[in-house]
């Protein structure tokens, strides 16, 4: 297996869509096999169908939410989310690589793209949680700068939900 090539930044093209455009829906639904096939009903006997529905879409919308998207040649590779969590902080929520296109450093601009815009929006802090079955994403967030709210050497499985926040600072 062939390594996929990291594209520069200029490759990538970012937009902040709605959740019901059909850009999104590529992302959702294998983000919903992947939550499926790790967590089967560990958290709800609905499965990944329960989490993704579980916030309307309007939270995820303008002035206090945003849905970003990664396309390549009009292709969507990742994206992510954040919400209002109070009023200093947006959480993160459905930070995702399509498997065709992870190990290019996709997550990490989305993080950078998600930190941004929560800026601009004037958040001061960020909060999310990813589940325990992800130690890619808790290697992920540690990372970039987000501090475990958890006890990390504690058993990922008891601890259920893997809490994290990072302090926005504008960049100069």
């Amino acid at each position: 297996m062939t390594a996929t090539p990291t594209l520069p930044p200029s490759g990538l093209t970012v937009l902040s869509l709605p959740m019901d455009d059909p850009r999104v829906r590529p992302l959702l639904d294998e983000l919903a096999v992947e939550y499926d096939t790790r967590y089967g009903d560990l958290f709800s006997s609905e499965g990944a169908s329960e989490e993704l529905n579980r916030y309307p879409a309007e939270e995820f919308a303008a002035p206090h939410g945003a849905l970003l998207i990664i396309q390549e040649n009009g292709e969507s590779i990742a994206g992510g989310a954040f919400r209002r969590y109070d009023h200093d902080t947006a959480e993160l929520k459905r930070i995702w690589t399509h498997s065709a296109h992870r190990r290019r450093g996709l997550a990490r601009r989305v993080l950078a793209e998600l930190e941004a815009e929560a800026l601009r929006r004037g958040y001061s802090k960020l909060y999310l949680t990813t589940g325990p079955r992800q130690p890619e994403a808790k290697n992920l967030y540690l990372a970039t700068g987000y501090t475990a709210l958890f006890d990390l050497t504690a058993d990922p499985e008891e601890i259920m939900h893997l809490a994290f926040s990072k302090d926005l600072v504008p960049r100069s």
